[in-house]
């Protein structure tokens, strides 16, 4: 039985969000479907022309969050 991969399927396996057993299939299908193989070229060119951003908080976000969370736990021990 021949397996059909949607656009969504493909994002995931551009992310390495795909287990094992479906990267492998996904390989095997894009060694001999033309069509998705096209389709996937298409979405990593797309990919590739993303931004590379890297974000990091600020000094001031994170003490937030370590309050709210050292706040919060303490409550759930009261």
């Amino acid at each position: 039985m021949k397996q059909t991969f949607t656009p969504n399927d493909l994002v995931k396996y551009l992310y390495s969000e795909t287990s094992a057993s479906e990267r492998l299939a996904i390989d095997e299908t894009l060694a001999t479907d033309i069509s998705l193989r096209e389709e996937y070229n298409e979405l990593r060119t797309a990919y590739q022309q993303l931004p590379k951003v890297k974000f990091s908080p600020s000094d001031k976000s994170i003490q937030n969050i370590l309050r709210y969370s050292k706040r919060t736990a303490l409550e759930r021990h009261a």
